[in-house]
């Protein structure tokens, strides 16, 4: 059998290419899987909201962790 062998900086920049961040057409909507779940969903703007308010309250956070 013959390998195609990749190096990194190929597929680094295919990692950039715009046909890589399309999701594919006809794609099934499985919650948590293909889309985020509800959950995550609530989880998210939940951890945006927190953001704002203590960026608004003048507590900068050092580091920003997502979750």
């Amino acid at each position: 059998g013959t390998r195609i062998i990749y190096d990194r900086k190929f597929l680094m920049e295919c990692r950039n290419s715009p046909v890589a961040k399309t999701p594919p057409s006809h794609l099934p909507d499985i919650p948590g899987v293909t889309s985020p779940s509800v959950e995550e969903l609530k989880l998210e703007n939940h951890h945006v909201q927190n953001c704002e308010e203590k960026v608004s309250a003048g507590e900068e956070e050092q580091f920003d962790m997502d979750i």
